[in-house]
Order: structure tokens, then sequence, then C-alpha cells
């Protein structure tokens, strides 16, 4: 339910996430707990559905005004493209669920095929509702916040994509021609606007309209674009993936935090203000290396990658991250890619791979004659150095640094 103006209301992308959540918790662990919430949610939303243009549309009960993305506002009932996608894919998982009986996987077939006609419907005139258009480039949209002037929608990508996961869950289930296609097409969308997604060094943007940059939605962009590599089988969604990991990465390491190295020599410390400037610095000189607790490993705004160090002689204060000198032992920002990725070992180039990512693993120094390709299946920064973990052949299971690959 969500709280507006004093009231709780029914929230359909709420209840259908959390519908999801369970199911997922369902296929991990068997409890039919898990299916019979699942199924409450999804039956819940069926309930409240309104049938208009010969497809299923799911309300919104309560206004709503955007308070920071300007001309987002609506009157009750309101129906979003996030919320269509969404009940698609919990209507399609639950029909081709085995642990559902035969009547019910009907009934949510038919609520997936009523969901579904909602993405068939355009913009068209002042003919409402609807979820789906094309932009001046004539390339498709499901709009989160569809707005009746044409052009002037927010724009936004995550509900965008959370909406094509649902066009993947309907075409997974009835091999649907249309569903194949739109989701073709709204990755073709998704790929070339993710240059205006992406904030360069920078927490990537909530919207195309308004440009803002957003903390809580950057990961949520990082892991729907990898969902979509695994989805569509395209490297080119893993790669943009990794780019906003690179950057901005998840600046908390946890309540543990990560241990963290400052070898002998003198190191420059900062503490800065929200915007990047920089607002006390001082120098700390070691004889010996020096470990230490970091609880964040951050880009600092304009900057590069810092580490938050809690104590020790660094305590308090920020350092620049750099291989050897300052490094961060263990695995992080880790990604995994289906299918395996592929990067070259140059010709004559010794590259030194090592067995795992805790501190003192093994490690070779691997060199061919010729330029060599090789797959991988998993990135992450392991010592403060990006590496990817090696399939096929002798080298199976080592990491080798990304600096030292093509």
């Amino acid at each position: 339910m969500f709280r507006a103006h004093g009231k709780l209301y029914d929230h359909p992308v709420g209840q259908l996430q959390f519908g999801l959540a369970n199911l997922a918790s369902h296929r991990r662990t068997g409890d039919s707990f898990f299916l019979h919430r699942a199924r409450a949610q999804a039956d819940r939303v069926i309930e409240r559905r309104h049938e208009l243009r010969g497809a299923w549309f799911f309300p919104y009960p309560f206004d709503f005004k955007h308070q920071v993305h300007t001309g987002v506002v609506y009157k009750a009932p309101w129906y979003s493209g996030m919320s269509q996608g969404e009940a698609l894919s919990l209507f399609s998982q639950l029909a081709g669920l085995a642990g559902v009986p035969g009547a019910d996987r009907a009934r949510y077939r038919a609520a997936a095929d009523g969901a579904f006609a909602s993405l068939l419907i355009a913009h068209e005139g002042d003919k409402r509702p609807w979820v789906v258009a094309r932009d001046a480039q004539h390339q498709l949209w499901i709009h989160e916040y569809p707005i009746d002037a044409p052009g002037t929608s927010d724009y936004t990508y995550n509900g965008f994509m959370f909406a094509v996961l649902g066009l993947w869950d309907y075409y997974t289930l009835t091999r649907n021609l249309m569903a194949q296609q739109l989701f073709d097409g709204s990755l073709s969308t998704i790929d070339a606007y993710f240059p205006k997604l992406r904030n360069p060094g920078w927490l990537s943007h909530y919207c195309r309209t308004h440009a803002i940059p957003t903390d809580h939605y950057h990961p949520v962009h990082i892991d729907l674009l990898r969902q979509l590599s695994w989805l569509s089988g395209s490297h080119r969604f893993a790669a943009q993936s990794d780019l906003l990991i690179d950057d901005y990465p998840q600046p908390s390491l946890g309540k543990a935090g990560g241990r963290a190295t400052l070898d002998e020599g003198t190191h420059t410390l900062h503490r800065f203000a929200e915007n990047g400037a920089i607002t006390a610095s001082r120098t700390l000189t070691l004889s010996r290396p020096t470990q230490c607790t970091a609880s964040h490993r951050a880009r600092v705004q304009g900057r590069g990658i810092h580490l938050l160090v809690e104590d020790g002689p660094a305590a308090g204060w920020q350092v620049a991250e750099r291989f050897p000198a300052v490094r961060l032992h263990g695995e992080w920002c880790g990604s995994d890619y289906r299918p395996a990725r592929e990067a070259t070992f140059g010709a004559g180039v010794s590259v030194v791979c090592r067995k795992g990512p805790l501190e003192g693993a093994a490690t070779r120094v691997v060199t061919y004659p010729k330029a060599t390709a090789v797959s991988y299946d998993r990135r992450a920064v392991i010592d403060s150095r990006t590496m990817v973990r090696l399939t096929g052949g002798d080298l199976a299971g080592w990491w080798a640094p990304t600096d030292q690959l093509h």
C-alpha cells in the first residue's frame, strides 16, 4: 500500500514487485508460502483492473505530482507502462509455473494476454489510456509516466527497462512474435539512448527529459542492463553496465568494511564537500606498509575513487585508490556474464594472472607469442584493480587484469 494525502492506497508497482519477489523466493526455496503470497498479490491487481480499449490496465487510485520532475502531474486514476510491464511479468511467470493448478494457470494466462494488449496500444491523439509511443526519432518507448502532449513524457529509463522484462516473460510463455519484436525494438531504444542515460564519471540520469543524476536508481540501471545482457545475449548491455559501475561504484563496503593496505611512502589525505571540493588536506608518511579498515570506496565528484579510512594513522580521511600503493583487498563490484565475453592477450605481452581474489593467491605469468583470444565470465575489482575471471583450458578460474588485455 502507498500512503498519500493521509490515506492508504493500492500501489500497482509495489504490489507487483512484492509478488515477483515472493515468486523468486518460491523458486529458490520451494516453499509454498511464498507462492501463496505471490498469487495473492497477482489476484489483488487483477481484481482492481480497468478494462479499457480492449486491454487490461492497472490503475493508480491516487493523485500524483512528481516533486522533482516538472510536468509529471496526474489525477486518479492514471496508468503507468512500468506497472503494465511488471504485471505482464508476474502473470506470465505464474501462468507457466507447474505448481499452480491448471485452471488458475489459464486465468493468469488470460491476465497476461490482457496486460500485453495494453502494450500494443500506441499514443494516438486524445485517446486514453496509453503507455506506448514512438519518439521524434521513431524509437519505441514504454513510458512509466506517459504525458498526453507528444514528446513531453519523462522518458524514464528504469521504468522502461522493468517493463521490457515483462515482454521477455510473455514471449517465454507464448512465443508471441509481436512480443519478440517489441522486446527487440525496446532494446534498440535502450542502446540508442545509453549515451544520454550515462553521465560519465558520475551518477547516471533518471530520465531523458530532465537528465537529473540519481543515487538511488544508478545501481538499478546497472542491474537492469546486466539482466538485459543475459536475456538478449548482447555484450553491448554488459559493457554499458560495466561503464556505469566504473562511473560510480556502490560506495558502501558493508557493515564490516574492507581491509586496505597503504604502502610505505607519502600519501595525501583529503576531506571533501558533497560537491567534491576539498575542505581539508594533510600528508601521511609511512615507513612500512600499513593495513587499515575502509568503510567506503567512493567516487568523489569530479575526481577519482577514494577509500574512506576508519582506523589507523589515516582514520577519518579519504585517500585516492591507486594500485599498488593504495589498494583494497578482496573482490568488489562483481558482474557475471552470460554468455561469456572475450578479451585478447597481446602478442608477447606478459600478463600476471592470479588464482582467486584472496590476498596471497597463487600467481602465474602468461605470455603468448601471438595475439590470443580468451573468454571470461566475471569481472570484479580485486586489490583495487579491475580483473576478469577466465574460462576454458588451463586458465579456467584464473583472474587477469583488464589493463593488460585488449
